[in-house]
């Protein structure tokens, strides 16, 4: 069963409450609102589905980040909820994703998601490319 781990909102029942990104990952406000927005977009309810976060390789730094929405969770997941978003992560992608901030900037010059990750050692102009 998926482990749910709730943050920024009030505990389902039986999850664990963490405030530390560095136990799991950490989704800015700014983030929770565009990611709220895109899911009524897709017609898939919070209740029952998320933001899938993974990790790829290629890129030009070696792994990249993947983003989808998704209907549900997986067993293995790592699941993560921010108010009424829940975020899903696959044990592997866990690995490099662990401790990391996905933040949402909107202004003049860029629009989207910022991946601030702890494990990244290099990354690329782009933002979405990393090595460990």
């Amino acid at each position: 069963m998926a482990e749910i781990v709730t943050l920024g909102s009030k505990p389902e029942e039986g999850a664990q409450q963490s405030q530390a990104s560095a136990e799991g990952v950490l989704v800015t406000p700014p983030a929770v609102a565009h990611i709220r927005v895109q899911l009524a977009k897709e017609g898939i309810s919070p209740a029952e589905g998320g933001l899938r976060l993974g990790v790829i390789g290629g890129g030009c730094s070696g792994h990249s980040y993947s983003m989808r929405l998704e209907a549900k969770p997986r067993e293995s997941d790592h699941v993560f909820a921010f108010e009424d978003v829940r975020v899903f992560i696959d044990p592997k992608s866990f690995m490099f994703l662990k401790g990391m901030t996905l933040d949402y900037e909107e202004t003049l010059i860029r629009q989207g998601f910022n991946f601030i990750n702890p494990n990244a050692t290099r990354s690329c102009g782009c933002g979405t490319s990393f090595s460990t």
